[in-house]
């Protein structure tokens, strides 16, 4: 009796395959014995267990006469169990990426990877999330391919998944903004795939070294990022991926109003130029080094042998110009590993209880942590002794000129280049005050060979050589040239030339951190007016805000919206002027309520009591 009533209560034990326990398949039960109906044997199996089952309190007894038996011939199964759930069904591929729905799905907090370990990345919230189904000619969440991953497929999809997830957030929160979906700066859901791929494929291929420490660390920020700060960075992306005319028209400047005329704004220019005096400390040159200056400098390049410190990545290299001899080498010391952005520290959080450390603006890696985030063919140098400029192209002060015409003020900016003779001039601009107009925009061959164009900073590209057509020394551009594609002329020398065409000893000459571009043409020139020294730094030099920042701060405008395109040197010079125009107005303001007055283009000051009408008058400069 004992053996049947465990016989019984075995068959109905019945285990769920499809259940979420521990165990899964491992409960199935064989079938040892072969049945020529299962659905039969089955039933009777149960039927007969019922009926030997004891019964209940209060219950009749079974009648087991209505009880088959198996004949003496039939075999009974020593084991049995419900019917076997059929193998869990194939995910559905998708044919656009041939991966797995599955693959696509983001990971939960806390699960384990396919090592075992479990990341400390994985999402705050305990929800799951999905990624939005694709259509055929739509990206997924799919690491774009690469000759040389940085680390396995796997490992690239689970984080491209945390680094969406963050975005998402973001982007969702964008959307409660705002109130609406089709809102601008709101990203659909194949652009935030897009988004994500990009910036993904980006940390693989500039950074393979240090690939999971630059986008784990893109990950925290964006999980702790602001939404001004990330709509802050949707708006400058959008700006970046329009055409530059289009940009132009979305960046239209509002009118400055100084409340004087073209002509007494000319006028005004002189009263805002920079004392000479103390400037050489900062590294403006206001005299041409001696010739024995020069002789102790050259005895010191020939006893270096070429040996420079990169400008980049501070290691030392031996630079050859016109090519080594062996190999045809510019440069030794391989590749250079660097941080093309300036570490910065970050805005302390509510709860700091010390400074948060130093970051690389490019990458926003902790400094330290790593050798750089982009990698170059070579090292590069910068020279920033002005006897050692001197050796490789003389200083010239601006020479007089009694040409006529000439406009009153110029604003001007340069792009320089790395070569094998330091940092050279490799384009030139100068542009009308204060209307802008241009007045000159040309490229120029350096006299080195080219290491690095500095694209990233000059937006000069190879394919701008090979398009630009030449410019003789004596030929005048005219405003379809400047305005068209850029023309070259073959030397430094020829670039200053042309400048000087423009220019006085008492010209005005406009831009920021002048002192970088008449080091780079090799100018002296007495009337300079730089937006750093009108704009100064609370600090002092050398500390100094840059002209994007000016822009944005004071007449609430972006400039140098190019991304890795590149500057703009036209926009800068323009720039440089219009903060110029900007502090002109607010002197005059306040020249105004002292009682100054402007007749004829001349300024005159408050006449004291009794004064005559017909006095000079007053050319002072004022600081403001």
């Amino acid at each position: 009796m004992a053996v049947l009533k465990n016989m019984v209560t075995s068959l109905l034990v019945s285990v769920d395959d499809n259940d979420n326990g521990s165990d899964g398949p491992r409960k199935k039960r064989r079938i040892d014995a072969e049945a020529t109906n299962s659905d039969t044997s089955q039933s009777t199996l149960v039927t007969t267990s019922k009926a030997l089952l004891p019964p209940k309190a209060g219950q009749p007894e079974p009648d087991t006469s209505a009880v088959q038996t198996n004949a003496p011939g039939d075999a009974l199964p020593r084991t049995a169990s419900r019917k076997i759930s059929p193998p869990p069904r194939r995910l559905a591929k998708d044919t656009s990426t041939k991966r797995t729905v599955a693959e696509n799905a983001p990971p939960t907090q806390g699960r384990a990877d396919q090592y075992g370990k479990v990341s400390i990345l994985s999402p705050p919230i305990a929800r799951k999330v999905s990624a939005p189904k694709a259509k055929a000619s739509d990206e997924s969440l799919n690491p774009r391919m690469l000759l040389n991953p940085p680390v396995s497929h796997p490992i690239r999809t689970k984080l491209l998944m945390l680094l969406w997830v963050e975005m998402s957030r973001l982007n969702e929160e964008v959307k409660k903004k705002h109130g609406r979906p089709e809102v601008a700066l709101a990203l659909s859901d194949q652009e935030l795939i897009v988004e994500a791929l990009d910036e993904e494929f980006q940390m693989a291929r500039k950074n393979p070294t240090v690939y999971q420490n630059v986008i784990k660390s893109r990950i925290m920020v964006l999980r702790k990022m602001k939404l001004s700060v990330w709509t802050e960075e949707r708006t400058k992306k959008k700006a970046q991926r329009q055409p530059a005319a289009e940009r132009q028209k979305l960046n239209v400047p509002e009118a400055i109003d100084t409340g004087l005329t073209p002509a007494e704004e000319i006028a005004f220019v002189p009263r805002l130029a920079a004392v000479q005096e103390g400037l050489s400390k900062h590294g403006y040159i206001t005299a041409i080094p001696t010739a024995a200056e020069l002789e102790v400098a050259m005895k010191g390049v020939e006893s270096a042998q070429g040996w420079e410190l990169c400008d980049r990545c501070k290691t030392r290299f031996q630079v050859f110009p016109g090519r080594r001899g062996d190999d045809g080498a510019l440069t030794s010391g391989g590749n250079c590993t660097y941080h093309w952005a300036r570490a910065r520290r970050p805005e302390s959080m509510k709860g700091d209880t010390k400074p948060r450390d130093l970051k690389y603006a490019c990458c926003d890696e902790t400094v330290g942590v790593s050798a750089g985030c982009t990698k170059s063919d070579t090292h590069v140098f910068k020279i920033s002794d002005p006897k050692r400029l001197a050796l490789v192209m003389p200083f010239q002060p601006t020479p007089a000129s009694d040409r006529t015409g000439l406009p009153g003020a110029v604003c001007f900016d340069c792009e320089m280049g790395y070569t094998t003779l330091g940092l050279e001039l490799i384009r030139l601009t100068a542009t009308a005050f204060p209307d802008g107009r241009p007045l000159l925009d040309v490229l120029v061959r350096p006299l080195g060979e080219v290491l690095d164009l500095n694209s990233r900073f000059s937006g000069v590209w190879p394919e701008d050589w090979t398009k630009a057509t030449p410019l003789g020394v004596d030929a005048v551009q005219s405003d379809t040239d400047i305005t068209g594609t850029l023309q070259i002329v073959e030397s430094p020398v020829v670039a200053r030339e042309l400048l000087f065409r423009l220019l006085t000893p008492e010209t005005p000459l406009i831009g920021h951190a002048l002192e970088n571009d008449l080091n780079a043409v090799r100018i002296i020139h007495p009337a300079i007016v730089d937006t750093c020294l009108l704009y100064a730094h609370p600090r002092g030099l050398p500390i100094r805000y840059g002209l994007k920042v000016l822009m944005k701060k004071h007449l609430d405008r972006d400039i140098q919206m190019g991304g890795d395109h590149g500057h703009d040197s036209k926009e800068d010079a323009r720039a440089a002027g219009d903060l110029v125009r900007r502090r002109i107005g607010k002197m005059w303001e306040q020249m105004k309520l002292e009682g100054w007055s402007v007749r004829d283009g001349e300024f005159y000051p408050p006449l004291p009591p009794g004064a005559a009408m017909d006095h000079k008058p007053s050319l002072s400069k004022e600081g403001g």
